[in-house]
């Protein structure tokens, strides 16, 4: 994938929409390109945030763990960002990320990430509040976790 295919997804992800082309450029060449295979963790719920994942290609599973053992809540595709709110928020992380299938990564790290939030405000505003919206927003999957949780 070219640096110029990074910078197009990356401007399709809502966070990341307003930037300038050249920073988003650079936000590309500065990311880690990562894969991971079916069934591999991305990052698990309790670590510490020190990166934010782009979906490039592939899917993942977002688990979270309760008493009967790990539960998806959601599963992403491409151009999905994951584990901006551990870095954002300084806590650790708040579910497991595991690849469903073959999975293509950009990795920001919390230094990059941090200086973009510094020169663009709005992007944590904006990511703080499409995590408060979607928590507060069940799913099917989450509202079944939560009977299978109660023992329903």
């Amino acid at each position: 994938m070219s640096l110029l295919e990074e910078v197009e997804i990356l401007r399709r992800i809502p966070l990341f929409a307003r930037m300038e082309p050249a920073r988003l450029k650079l936000l590309a060449f500065t990311s880690q390109r990562l894969s991971f295979e079916a069934g591999q963790a991305l990052f698990h719920q309790g670590e510490a945030g020190d990166s934010a994942y782009i979906v490039i290609e592939g899917d993942a599973d977002v688990s979270i763990d309760s008493p009967g053992g790990p539960i998806v809540v959601a599963t992403l595709g491409r151009h999905a960002i994951v584990g901006e709110i551990a870095i954002l928020c300084d806590v650790p992380r708040t579910a497991t990320v595991t690849a469903r299938s073959p999975l293509l990564t950009l990795r920001i790290d919390k230094e990059t990430f941090f200086r973009l939030v510094n020169e663009f405000p709005q992007m944590a505003w904006r990511s703080c509040a499409s995590s408060r919206i979607a928590s507060r927003r069940p799913t099917s999957s989450s509202a079944a976790a939560a009977a299978a949780a109660r023992g329903r």
